[in-house]
């Protein structure tokens, strides 16, 4: 069997305000639509057994309507090019009660060959010479263990794990997202012929045998240097293989030397850099400038950049200081906010009893989980 290995797909995601022309929407969003649509006619054409989805196909809980029909209308092609999908869902698009309706219950009315595991348990399909094990995201860490626990592997068939979740391998725990779970390093047993994962958006082996696929799409700046895009899996021959699939480019442009430099110069290098790279248009870039201080009074005019921004979707700019070494965005990515740590980093500073710290860090943190997840629920 062939399969093609994706995940994180966050499709109903939108950032950065400029809006496509015609249609009136978020750009970005449309652009992870349009994207998403290339990139299944691109997984048609390598003809595999099955496309496997490791979760988070939908940025929120709540998908918006084109999010749906955008899915809607890979099913069709899938359904027509006789290809299964076999989907889990990750901590973005998974309810956060037994007793809400889930978005992947409208996707398996639909006539394609589908597989969904959505309901908080261990499900597994059989396909062909090849065994799916699905451990979609939990309520509870532990909950991957128990359903873990629930495996039989079949001595007849290629076991393949497809789980959602953070690797205790990986160290550059970046994401710090709701509802993200450690996965047990036990759970990446070599006794599977291949494990499918998702949630960490660089594309990354883990072990001889579990795979991030990665993210198909740049999602933050963050991900600037990582590989997007699939994975071509043979698992009877453990063979893995990059797939390119169409993505929005995200370019970096380097760091630019300020000290000592014209404003209108570091300005002028900004415009040079962009343009010996020949970005397509609407693209996204980042550029780090080093050293830019008091002596430059306000820094750049950024209305001289008009001209290159009007052809990218997002020109970000940062700043490192004099006085830092580390450097910060001018406009902070929110999406890249731990709240969560901030909150539990504010507590430790205040003068209160072990008990009222303990109380206060455990209501604070429920109140502001459920903040959170409402939040995502009516802003994205």
């Amino acid at each position: 069997m062939t399969l093609i290995h994706i995940a994180d797909t966050h499709l109903g995601l939108a950032a950065f305000n400029r809006l496509d022309p015609e249609s009136g929407m978020n750009l970005r969003e449309k652009q992870i639509y349009d994207n998403f649509l290339s990139a299944i006619d691109v997984i048609i054409q390598q003809k595999p057994d099955v496309l496997v989805h490791a979760g988070d196909l939908f940025d929120t809980v709540k998908p918006k309507t084109k999010a749906y029909t955008t899915v809607l209308e890979a099913l069709e092609r899938l359904h027509a090019a006789g290809i299964p999908l076999v989907i889990i869902a990750g901590n973005h698009s998974m309810v956060k009660t037994r007793y809400t309706t889930s978005p992947f219950e409208v996707l398996t009315y639909h006539k394609s060959q589908i597989t969904a595991a959505y309901k908080f348990r261990y499900e597994k399909v059989e396909l062909q010479d090849t065994l799916f094990h699905l451990i979609p995201n939990m309520l509870r860490v532990e909950d991957y263990r128990t359903a873990y626990d629930q495996i039989e592997l079949s001595g007849k068939h290629n076991n393949v794990l497809v789980t959602h979740g953070l690797a205790t391998q990986i160290k550059d725990k970046r994401l710090a997202t709701v509802a993200e779970h450690e996965l047990d390093g036990t759970i990446l047993s070599d006794r599977f012929d291949y494990i499918a994962l998702g949630h960490y958006h660089r594309q990354c082996r883990i072990t001889d045998n579990a795979w991030y696929s990665g993210s198909t799409e740049y999602l933050t700046y963050g991900e600037i240097a990582d590989e997007k895009g699939g994975l071509l899996v043979e698992p009877g021959r453990h063979t893995v293989t990059h797939l390119e699939l169409p993505k929005t480019p995200m370019a970096d442009l380097g760091t630019v030397k300020c000290e000592g430099v014209h404003p209108g110069d570091i300005t002028a290098e900004i415009i040079a850099r962009v343009t010996l790279k020949n970005l397509p248009e609407y693209a996204m870039a980042q550029v780090t400038l080093d050293g830019l201080s008091r002596e430059h009074g306000k820094g750049i005019d950024t209305r001289d950049l008009a001209g290159i921004r009007e052809h990218l979707l997002d020109l970000k700019i940062r700043v490192k200081t004099e006085e830092e070494d580390r450097p910060v965005p001018l406009q902070q990515d929110i999406r890249m906010i731990d709240y969560l740590q901030e909150f539990g980093e504010f507590i430790a500073k205040q003068h209160l009893s072990a008990k009222q710290k303990a109380f206060v860090a455990a209501r604070g943190h429920e109140v502001l989980q459920s903040v959170m997840d409402e939040h995502r629920g009516i802003t994205e």
